[in-house]
């Protein structure tokens, strides 16, 4: 058997008038039916007929291309002998010449037969670095799919390249088709080169920000060995400055004196300021409004100013509005490229059913980036507040050091479909005058699992804990205890509605040290930008262990809407409790994003 070949030429042709393709045929003998619908998806002219297209020129031109593309289909299902005819009205459409292309066109006829399967007789990529693991596809035996010879030596050359080898190519290439045996044999040559070392990085497009910073903040290796994963973090390094609205890297085409490879770095600066805002409702907590103003290069060196506001609790129902004010400074590449130093501050007021609080916190830490997944922090805090309740009135004044540890390789922050997150954070603080000394642990753990065409289906799961050893209830600040309920732990019941008692009466109530929230969700994609939502929660608050008798549990369940958009999904969830006493009655909440 034998296939048609056909080559392209351009031309310029004045569209004549046209006739509906009314006549369409499309004939696979001998094609088992994945194979026929790959071809039909693959043919242009079929789209156009199911188009009802009228341009003659545009069918005619579909139809030659559809040798290609169909050639191509079969190819990479391993059919390197088939038989392609294209009739135009009667005539095979690779022996019509572009520059008499028919006025009218009435129907089109496909005939593909695709002859038999190829198999690879040899199958060979050379040479190979130790590392190097090709497509497990890619051996004697196995269908002889086109696609498998270029993702092998792709795989060939990118062992090269991870271990220093730059400018690794192919050197030569040898495919042959048997078709008495019904085998394709690959032999593919590689020519590493030379191992390299990265040179110099030529940089450009920067405007407000010092070139200095520049280079720091990228880190280019210089004098190490090349690997283009170190190319990626120079990369991953700019962009998460903020700074640049593009950043591109490349490779010098040319190896430099003594087998050094030089890069150039195009960056282009975005604008400088940026302002934001946000809002959530629920019947019960209220409406929380925030905003922030950022600036990304405020002194010339990528320091990032952020000045974030909040009001919240506004017209809720069991406790008064609260507010806050704060303010950050970042510095990238302090002390190393993956590592920002940052001061601190916010002052603010916490208005709840069990007290009024107010507060001021300023600290300076370190953020690192240890890799693309995992990140941790460390700072050293004062923290001062003033708490008046029924008992009276405390002030709290401390020195904390909390250190984080986050691992988040989520497909997506705002709307996951696939993937974990843990945060977990450790705060050793030492207690001022009748503060008490201790530490506080908590963390969140997620996951997601999407299952179904494009993940239209996602369960995902959080548990969230915490605890304080040490001090007592009355000796730790009020915003180191735990409270459960409202839309970031249990939905359904009201706003830190569930906590423990100060005397036994339960006339005084007050946050717990130890606490656990467990959430699940079953998302659904009703339209590709509505979803449905079916959700759980419960929680636990204690004044001692975890499980204990004196611990108190409760619960809700709700349904939610969901509304994709370009910044993550618009949420309204409506829920109710299901176990507990702490709250009645349906809560509705709104806001963007998912609820984790």
């Amino acid at each position: 058997m034998k296939a048609i070949c056909v080559g392209f030429a351009a031309a310029v042709l004045v569209a004549q008038p046209g006739f509906a393709l009314d006549q369409f045929s499309f004939e696979t003998p001998g094609a088992p039916e994945d194979l026929r619908e790959l071809l039909r998806g693959a043919s242009l002219s079929r789209d156009a007929y199911s188009a009802k297209k009228t341009e003659a020129q545009e069918i005619f031109a579909a139809a030659r291309a559809d040798y290609a593309r169909l050639l191509g289909a079969l190819y990479d299902q391993g059919y390197y002998g088939p038989t392609i005819s294209i009739l135009i009205d009667g005539r095979e459409a690779a022996a019509i010449p572009p520059m008499d292309a028919p006025e009218t066109i009435r129907s089109v006829a496909i005939n593909v037969t695709p002859g038999p399967q190829f198999h690879f007789g040899e199958a060979r990529v050379e040479p190979l670095t130790r590392k190097t693991a090709l497509p497990g596809e890619f051996s004697t035996g196995s269908v002889a799919r086109s696609g498998l010879i270029s993702d092998a030596a792709r795989a060939g050359i990118e062992g090269w390249r991870e271990s220093g080898h730059a400018k690794a190519r192919i050197a030569e290439q040898k495919i042959v088709a048997d078709h008495r045996a019904q085998a394709l044999n690959a032999r593919v040559t590689l020519d590493p080169g030379p191992q390299l070392t990265f040179g110099e990085m030529q940089m450009e497009g920067y405007d407000r920000l010092r070139p200095e910073r520049l280079a720091e903040i990228a880190g280019f290796p210089s004098g190490e060995r090349f690997s283009p994963d170190e190319l990626d973090e120079v990369r991953n390094r700019l962009r998460r400055t903020g700074i640049f609205s593009s950043v591109a890297l490349t490779e010098a085409a040319q190896i430099g004196p003594n087998n050094t490879l030089d890069a150039q770095l195009s960056v282009v600066e975005d604008k400088p300021r940026r302002l934001g805002f946000g809002a959530e409702y629920s019947t019960v907590d209220g409406l929380n409004l925030n905003g922030y103003w950022m600036h990304r290069n405020l002194l010339g060196g990528g320091e990032r100013l952020r000045v974030d506001a909040e009001i919240a609790q506004i017209g809720a129902a069991s406790s008064g509005m609260d507010y806050s004010l704060g303010a950050r400074l970042d510095r990238p590449a302090t002390f190393t490229p993956d590592t920002s130093a940052f001061v601190t501050s916010e002052i603010g007021r916490r208005d709840t059913e069990d007290y009024i609080e107010d507060y001021f916190t300023a600290g300076f830490g370190l953020d690192h980036i240890f890799n693309e997944r995992l990140s941790g922090s460390a700072e050293i805090a004062y923290q001062w507040s003033q708490v008046e309740d029924d008992l009276g009135e405390f002030r709290y004044r401390l020195i904390a050091l909390p250190l984080g540890l986050t691992w988040d390789n989520r497909d997506n922050a705002t709307d996951a479909t696939r993937g974990y997150f843990g945060d977990v954070t450790l705060t050793p603080f030492m207690g001022l005058g009748a503060t008490g000394s201790g530490a506080r642990l908590t963390g969140d753990f997620r996951t997601y699992r999407g299952f179904g065409e494009d993940s239209r289906f996602v369960l995902a799961g959080r548990a969230q804990i915490g605890a304080v050893f040490g001090p007592t209830l009355l000796q730790t600040p009020r915003n180191y205890l735990f409270y459960s309920g409202g839309g970031g732990t249990v939905r359904g019941q009201p706003f830190e509605s569930l906590g423990v008692s100060l005397l036994k009466n339960g006339t005084i109530e007050t946050g717990g040290t130890r606490f656990m929230a467990f959430s699940g969700e079953f998302r659904a994609g009703v339209t590709d930008s509505i979803g449905v939502v079916a959700f759980y929660d419960r929680g636990f608050v204690s004044a001692d262990e975890f499980f204990s008798d004196s611990g108190e549990w409760h619960a809700g369940a709700g349904l939610g809407l969901r509304y994709k958009t370009a910044i993550g999904p618009i949420r309204l969830d409506v829920a109710t409790p299901v176990e507990g006493d702490t709250g009645e009655g349906v809560q509705l909440y709104i806001g963007i994003g998912q609820a984790f």
